[in-house]
């Protein structure tokens, strides 16, 4: 049973988790504050092209096409373990170990290269590999281990599959109410107990990280921690494989750990260190969702242009018509964009001299919402064959175009790694943070009134500095960005937004105050327009370097897809705009909090609830024990 934790204390526990300080400058923090900072993304930063990676990609791309049959995974709803096996053969569970440890060595972008053509063959795939080098234990023993660790498990990891295992039956983004626990042993060692929900790869996996909480008593500092479990350790049960709407082939289960035995070792980093482990590790660990999603976009971009003029209605290509070309326009642009901002956010985390949490997060956020809309939008063009099944097109002599599949596999990502509700939380609270650290004693309930008056006047000295800068800038000059040519009208709107959008924050922190976080509405649609910008910011960029690079596409090409998706996102800049005064919120609240309490319950009558067991449940015959163990080894 989990115990209540009351809103501070898991607004505590949530905060001390957090990277605290900004080392190095951060293209996203400075948008929020209305600083423009072109300079820190342009000219765009690029990696030098790698001999190993290009060719892992080349040898990557013909695994894909030849050995990997989607569609028996999508039947089957699991990989073939010869598919893991000849991926691990590949290298492919080893992409970012480096290569010291046996490993390709690969930068972000060659990683996120090669999530893109797994991606776009088998997402099920992408999530195996991604969950195993970007959350689970690879990337946290690079960035937390020390020296002996490192040589003991990123080895293994080039061969062996693992999981991260956070979430909890009654656990989501909540960590302060974390039940499962690592009590410390007398020898030294921790005994960790309790149940991990939706562990991705947990059913496979060979290595586990946990997060659990150790108890705080003399010698022990306490607080929740990360550890590497042994996944075939006594105690390990994986109880159950979850089956979900979409990535049939995912490996995700629930996993009890009872009185299993972790020797001191095994702890990453320090107690009490779990939560920013975690937080960090994702900081570069999110950019592997947009990978993903831009390779969606990308095959709706080509599935969308053939069917359009393929299939004729009314006399004519339907891609002709008005309705359709909409559509066409919108999934080509924002795929077009959701590369871009892969790209450069991949190229800042290669180069590390910008701080990316925020650039990651919007990344993670913005693409798994379009890629979403454009698979949305390329099962309305597909019509009756976009909602048929590949099996069932296929079945009757139609080529097999996976569409609806797509839909399905897709809306997951809104949920992954922080789901999109989180997300603008999460960003929210980083954009606003140069605030709460100038003036965050102002509000703070528990502050002493010196702590208030102090607070006043650094708060008085940072707004008499920063709100001048919000009132004038490049955006209000004809001539600016000029060497971006047609481009430039859209940097100079993102300039100008930027300042809008600081000051619209800063209105809202004076009206509000301490409730401004409560305001939830108000901050997501901030964030929206903050990721608006981000994207456009990374369009013009990445068209530049399109337009002035012999390998990219023809320079008209690039700009014309740039223009018209800065034109689509302006639009939608400005009804977020609107919206942030302009809403139902306030009523919204009152309306759920009257369905809450029951005042609409007459609304449910005349329906049937099948989720409530009828007799035709109670006769049906009864499944394996649950704690059965279900883990299914990979030779």
């Amino acid at each position: 049973m989990t115990h209540p934790v009351d809103e501070r204390t898991a607004r505590k526990v949530a905060e001390e988790a957090r990277e605290t300080e900004w080392r190095q400058p951060s293209f996203g923090k400075q948008l929020f504050l209305g600083d423009f900072r072109l300079d820190l993304i342009h000219p765009h930063p690029r990696g030098e092209r790698i001999a190993r990676g290009e060719e892992f990609l080349t040898l990557l791309r013909e695994f894909c096409a030849t050995k990997i049959e989607p569609e028996i995974i999508e039947r089957e709803a699991r990989i073939p373990d010869e598919v893991i096996k000849g991926l691990r053969a590949l290298g492919a569970l080893g992409m970012k170990i480096p290569e010291e440890y046996g490993g390709l060595g690969l930068s972000q972008v060659y990683y996120n290269k090669a999530l893109m053509i797994v991606g776009s063959v088998s997402p099920a795939i992408g999530a195996l590999l991604s969950a195993h080098q970007s959350i689970g234990v690879p990337q946290p023993i690079k960035l937390f281990g020390t020296s002996e660790q490192k040589a003991r498990w990123l080895p293994r990891c080039v061969n062996e599959i693992s999981a991260f295992l956070l979430t909890e039956p009654d656990v989501g983004s909540d960590p302060a109410r974390l039940q499962t626990t690592a009590v410390p042993a007398p020898d030294g060692s921790y005994v960790l107990n309790g149940v991990k929900l939706w562990t991705t790869n947990g059913v496979v996996a060979d290595l586990l990280v946990v997060m659990a909480r150790v108890p705080s008593s003399e010698g022990h500092h306490g607080g929740i921690s990360a550890f590497v479990v042994e996944a075939a350790s006594p105690g390990v049960t994986v109880e159950n494989r979850n089956a979900f709407m979409g990535l049939r082939g995912i490996e995700n289960g629930v996993t009890r750990l009872h009185d299993v035995r972790v020797p001191a070792a095994h702890l990453i980093g320090r107690e009490g260190q779990g939560l920013k482990i975690a937080l960090t590790t994702l900081n570069t660990g999110r950019l592997s969702l947009p990978a993903l999603c831009a390779a969606a976009g990308k095959w709706s971009t080509k599935i969308a242009r053939e069917w359009s003029v393929e299939r004729v209605q009314w006399g004519r290509p339907i891609g002709s018509h008005e309705a359709i070309s909409v559509k066409i326009s919108f999934i080509a642009a924002t795929a077009y964009a959701l590369e871009a901002m892969l790209d450069l956010s991949s190229e800042l985390a290669d180069d590390e001299r910008n701080d990316i949490r925020i650039e990651a997060a919007l990344a993670k956020l913005y693409a798994s919402e379009m890629a979403y809309r454009i698979a949305d939008e390329l099962v309305q063009i597909r019509g009756g064959r976009g909602y048929e099944t590949a099996a069932s097109l296929a079945a009757r002599g139609e080529r097999g175009v996976p569409a609806e599949q797509m839909l399905r596999d897709l809306r997951i990502n809104r949920i992954f790694e922080g789901s999109s509700e989180i997300m603008h939380l999460l960003i929210a609270r980083e954009a606003v943070d140069t605030h709460l650290s100038v003036a965050g004693d102002i509000i703070d309930p528990d502050a002493s009134r010196g702590d208030k008056a102090r607070a006043v006047g650094r708060a008085g000295g940072f707004y008499a500095t920063w709100l001048p800068t919000l009132v004038t800038g490049a955006g209000q000059r004809p001539g600016s960005y000029a060497e971006f040519g047609p481009l430039a009208t859209h940097l100079r709107f993102v300039e100008r937004a930027s300042r809008k959008l600081a000051r619209s924050v800063f209105y809202a922190a004076g009206r509000w105050q301490g409730k401004l976080e409560y305001k939830q509405g108000f901050l997501g649609r901030m964030v929206d327009i903050g990721a608006e910008l981000f994207a456009m910011s990374a369009v013009c960029v990445r068209a530049q370097l399109d337009g002035a690079s012999d390998e990219g596409p023809a320079a008209e090409s690039a700009r014309q897809l740039a223009d018209a998706f800065c034109r689509q996102a302006r639009v939608r800049v400005g009804e977020l705009f609107d919206r942030l005064w302009h809403n139902t919120d306030a009523l919204d609240v009152e309306v759920a909090k009257r369905v809450l309490a029951g005042e609409y319950t007459w609304l449910e009558d005349g329906v049937l609830d099948p989720s409530i067991p009828g007799p035709w449940i109670a006769d049906a015959t009864p499944g394996p024990s649950q704690r059965e163990n279900v883990h299914r080894p990979i030779a």
